[in-house]
């Protein structure tokens, strides 16, 4: 397995069946340490700081394809805004704006470097919690942002933290050279991907792939191995990746109102599929009605497992 970023091109645990190049939106550079979080180090440091506007559906202030960063303004700290992380000695905040008109991170992602990416899945993240979570949950009273952004506190001395849901994202492959690839029924015709489910509580990891599999397809699987993780901040997920292994040519049973087609699909057929840019000719599942493949987007870790699986072989 590879050390932490920066400097992580690979990820993957040992055993694993293949690697996968590091999930676009897992990079990150900032220093975001937790004593960089004191009131009194924030407010100094608070004159040369720079400042990016999100709006409340997580657009981003960006000019020309690059978010826009600005110098602080005002006399002292922001009153809802989140201490992202600390770049080359300068502090990165993230400030709520609902007249921002933007791209969303989704549309930015590819565009953004390792520094860029890190700091804009942590503002869309929290601010995102904070728009949610104006109510105690241990109470209902209402609650304020601590001076960093990164807790909040009801009149009851109640904190609470932005949440994170982990979720297991799964690559299905035979061992050999196939794996599935599934659809959901509110996805466009066409669109295929990998599977995924959340944890549930008092659940491992390891445990979510081999129920989620079981549930969604029908099949058991072996040989689970991590592969990589990624935040996905829509609205607070955490993907965390790995790759499982069924037996070849099992029949698979797509779970009614959950997966509309699954199919075993060749690493020839995926390696046709990607080399269209995600998009191409040569497979088509039952269902499509003749439409184009479109896997996962670029930015997903979905589509950088599938990406692996097919170079793999």
């Amino acid at each position: 397995m590879t050390e932490q970023h920066p400097g992580i091109t690979r990820q993957g645990s040992a055993g694993a069946p293949f690697d996968i190049e590091l999930p676009t939106l897992s990079r990150g550079t900032a220093d975001r340490d937790e004593d960089l979080r004191v009131p009194e180090r924030m407010t100094a440091a608070w004159p040369d700081a720079r400042v990016l506007r999100v709006g409340p559906t997580g657009a981003i202030a960006a000019v020309d394809g690059r978010p826009d960063w600005q110098p602080a303004t005002g006399p002292g700290l922001p009153h809802r805004g989140v201490l992202l992380g600390v770049v080359d000695g300068v502090d990165h905040w993230a400030i709520p704006d609902v007249d921002v008109e933007g791209p969303t991170l989704r549309e930015l992602g590819l565009l953004l470097d390792d520094t860029d990416a890190g700091l804009l899945v942590s503002a869309v993240a929290v601010l995102g919690w904070h728009a949610r979570g104006a109510f105690c949950p241990t109470c209902g009273q209402p609650s304020v942002p601590a001076p960093d952004g990164w807790s909040r506190t009801c009149g009851q001395g109640h904190q609470e933290f932005p949440r994170t849901d982990p979720a297991a994202i799964v690559l299905v492959h035979d061992g050999a050279d196939k794996m599935v690839l599934a659809s959901q029924p509110n996805w466009p015709k066409g669109r295929f991907s990998v599977l995924a489910g959340f944890t549930e509580a008092g659940e491992s990891l390891e445990q979510t792939v081999v129920r989620e599999i079981g549930e969604e397809i029908g099949i058991p699987v072996t040989d689970v191995h991590y592969l990589a993780s990624q935040p996905w901040p829509f609205p607070r997920s955490l993907m965390i990746g790995f790759a499982a292994r069924a037996e070849p040519g099992i029949e698979l049973h797509p779970r009614a109102g959950e997966i509309s087609e699954a199919h075993w699909v060749s690493r020839e057929t995926v390696r046709r599929i990607l080399a269209g840019d995600g998009n191409g000719a040569g497979w088509a599942g039952p269902g499509t009605g003749g439409a184009e493949i479109v896997l996962s987007g670029s930015i997903s870790i979905a589509r950088r497992m599938i990406e692996g699986w097919a170079a793999a072989g």
